[in-house]
């Protein structure tokens, strides 16, 4: 199977690459989780997807991302880490458009995609997080830490049309505030142009989700609750209000108060 960024025009070698690196690991990571879950079609059969059927899931995710990848306006992005990240948050979208594609029933899409994602998520936040958790047993210093390193990288608030983010501490905690999010821009725009509100959704329903389970998974303590979010992007909202909280309060396997 081809490379679905082999055939965008401008894109250095470097560029390319990278984008080589990200299908083979979205590749890799489909064919795992698809092979070992059962998935709901819209006839509401309930079936096992054999190799074949995960040959075609991935031709269809290499046909929708480079079409998506077309109305994405790339080269506009100010920074490295923004197109990286609308790179990945494309691949989300596209990958939720396959499913629905080939008969996948659209709840069902939602958790693949959610757990696809993770899979993925949880392994380049841990190599992200994992120097301040060598370095420190203090929860809100590897949490600080953390969000500092990836404030440079990927997550550089330099304005729209890339990252735009408000960074306070308040005690222990560390907020940051997003009020522009390529990524999410991206889902919201594809959304709007295919006139298929799900393709945000399936972003919010993932990607959007992430951050509660990350923040434990960075603080490695052993306790629940360190991140807290009222509002939204791409919920509506004006803003992703984040709090990254040192002291975790519900130990693991407890109720996690904070809401979603």
């Amino acid at each position: 199977m081809t490379d679905p960024g082999a055939t965008i025009d401008r894109a250095s070698i470097g560029w390319r690459a990278l984008r080589w690196l990200i299908w083979r690991s979205v590749q890799r990571t489909c064919r795992l989780n698809l092979a070992n879950r059962s998935l709901r079609l819209t006839s509401g059969e309930e079936v096992r997807w054999l190799t074949g059927d995960i040959d075609r899931f991935l031709l269809a995710l290499q046909r929708q991302t480079m079409d998506m990848r077309a109305h994405a306006d790339l080269p506009r992005l100010p920074d490295a880490g923004s197109r990286l990240m609308v790179e990945l948050a494309i691949y989300t979208v596209a990958a939720d458009a396959a499913l629905r594609e080939i008969g996948v029933e659209t709840e069902c899409a939602r958790g693949v995609v959610a757990d696809v994602g993770w899979d993925l998520y949880r392994r380049m936040l841990s190599f992200s997080s994992l120097g301040p958790r060598l370095l420190s047993r203090d929860p809100g210093r590897r949490l600080g830490w953390t969000i500092r390193g990836l404030l440079i990288f990927p997550f550089r608030p330099v304005g729209a049309p890339g990252y735009e983010v408000y960074v306070f501490r308040n005690g222990d905690d560390l907020h940051t505030h997003f009020t522009h999010c390529p990524p999410q821009t991206c889902a919201r725009t594809l959304a709007g142009l295919r006139d298929d509100p799900e393709l945000l959704e399936a972003f919010r329903l993932s990607w959007c989700r992430y951050d509660w389970p990350g923040a434990d998974l960075i603080a490695a303590d052993g306790t629940r609750g360190h991140y807290r979010r009222p509002q939204t992007l791409s919920a509506g909202d004006p803003v992703c209000d984040m709090c990254w909280v040192a002291r975790g309060h519900a130990p693991v396997g407890g109720e996690n108060r904070n809401s979603w």
